[in-house]
């Protein structure tokens, strides 16, 4: 079975900092781009960033630009976002995504392994 399982989410306050973790099972996604979306109630699923297969590149949306990184431990399967001086707007369930190509893309279309997502709540 092929998993990915995000953890580290919660209740952060505005300006305030969370780093998101996700765990690769059942295939190894080495060589292939993984990203992190994120969808809030009665909103489409939106891109956050995005990293390429080993980990030489990096993309963001504008709306995070600047504030969030993500990384990831290519032998480890493990995929990070550090997330600083978040905003309301940042409150979403956030997804990990496991690509089908090695090369960093914003396409929601080229990744074919999600996880369950986790909670990301910012209080004012």
């Amino acid at each position: 079975q092929v998993q990915l399982v995000e953890s580290g989410g919660g209740l952060v306050q505005v300006g305030g900092s969370l780093r998101l973790s996700c765990a690769a099972s059942g295939r190894t996604f080495s060589n292939y781009a993984m990203a992190w979306f994120r969808q809030a109630p009665g909103k489409e699923r939106e891109f956050v960033g995005a990293i390429s297969g080993r980990g030489g590149n990096t993309k963001y949306a504008d709306s995070v630009k600047d504030r969030f990184t993500i990384s990831r431990d290519v032998a480890n399967d493990m995929v990070y976002l550090q997330m600083n001086s978040l905003k309301p707007e940042d409150a979403a369930v956030y997804y990990c995504a496991g690509g089908s190509t090695v090369v960093t893309t914003t396409a929601e279309a080229l990744y074919n392994t999600w996880g369950q997502g986790t909670q990301v709540t910012v209080s004012s």
